[in-house]
């Protein structure tokens, strides 16, 4: 009775966990849209949809485009730093968004400065 129970387990543990490793291989898709929509709830209102800070709000608060070579040159200690305890005029998202939600923002920002 015992070994049909654990190869009753194996049968259907075995595909489970082959299929959680074909979903594990397809983070970086989904980091990639999770970091867009992150970006896009949470820093589009001020640095704008496309990182220019061409919003209202971006050009009344004189906020950097992050394509710049100023923002582009900072480390991601830096950035991350900023996006986690701010930097005036931008608040601090420590309480707001995880550390690693803070890390795809800041891979975010690296990547529109490459666009």
């Amino acid at each position: 009775m015992k070994d049909r129970f654990v190869q009753t387990c194996s049968a259907f543990a075995l595909p489970a966990l082959l299929s959680a490793g074909m979903l594990c291989s397809a983070a970086p898709a989904w980091s990639q849209n999770d970091a867009a929509s992150l970006y896009k709830s949470k820093c589009a209102g001020c640095h704008a949809p496309d990182g220019t800070a061409s919003t209202p709000a971006g050009k009344s608060l004189k906020i950097r485009d992050l394509h710049s070579a100023d923002v582009q040159k900072q480390t991601d200690a830096q950035l991350t730093d900023i996006i986690t305890a701010g930097k005036s005029p931008m608040p601090a998202y420590k309480d707001k968004l995880t550390g690693d939600q803070i890390k795809q923002l800041v891979g975010y920002i690296r990547d529109m400065g490459k666009k």
